[in-house]
């Protein structure tokens, strides 16, 4: 019995970092902001969820969208259930005791420890080098890796100023990859879509490519 208890406290504890690393990078959210998140701020639409993030450091309201990919919206919703449908308590995130919901919100130091547990899950190095802070960064580095412009980035952050955000897309990994690309090879990542008609009484011309890489080829084949 007690076994099994310790196990469900773990399960419980686990899911909340789990959902705590889902909302924190979809929504680049500061510690205190998932530590504010209330029911009421988290709608789910069925195939996603969209959140509100009132109370900013900026002051400057945001909504993001976590989509279905892969079972985060299972993982959200997993999280909810063990959620007394009694509770009283608005705040999203609660501490769990034994496997059951207390009356105690989740503190922002435990929130800031996200990264580290799920770094430490993982057996990375330094696992003290992950602070809470890991959340926002890694939203804004995947979508400035992702070629985001930077208006969307400072957007989807809250960010006032451009500042910040332009230091993630140039110290962007995928970014300085294709600009190494273009001074070292000639070469750029933009698409190029070239459609030729081809039937019995036309036959295309030869179609020459010179200095490209990742090329490719969709046909569609109309009978």
């Amino acid at each position: 019995m007690d076994k099994e208890r310790g196990k469900r406290k773990r399960n419980a504890n686990f899911a909340a970092h789990e959902v705590g690393l889902i909302l924190g990078i979809a929504g680049a959210c500061r510690t205190d902001e998932l530590v504010n998140l209330t029911v009421d701020d988290i709608k789910d639409v069925g195939s996603s969820l969209i959140v509100k993030i009132s109370n900013t450091k900026t002051k400057i309201p945001r909504i993001f969208v976590v989509t279905d990919v892969g079972n985060m919206l299972e993982l959200f919703r997993k999280y909810l259930s063990l959620r007394p449908p009694t509770s009283s308590i608005s705040a999203f995130f609660l501490y769990y005791k034994a496997g059951k919901c207390s009356s105690q919100p989740v503190g922002k130091n435990t929130m800031g420890k996200i990264p580290s547990v799920v770094a430490s899950y993982l057996k990375l190095p330094d696992v003290a080098c992950y602070t809470g802070h890991c959340l926002r960064r890694s939203s804004a580095t995947l979508l400035a890796d992702a070629g985001v412009d930077i208006t969307t980035i400072k957007r989807h952050a809250g960010w006032k100023s451009t500042t910040v955000a332009e230091g993630y897309v140039e110290n962007s990994i995928e970014n300085k990859t294709k600009i190494a690309n273009q001074i070292l090879v000639g070469t750029t990542t933009s698409a190029i879509t070239k459609t030729v008609n081809v039937s019995e009484s036309n036959t295309p011309s030869n179609i020459n490519f010179e200095n490209c890489t990742n090329v490719t080829f969709n046909l569609n084949v109309n009978k």
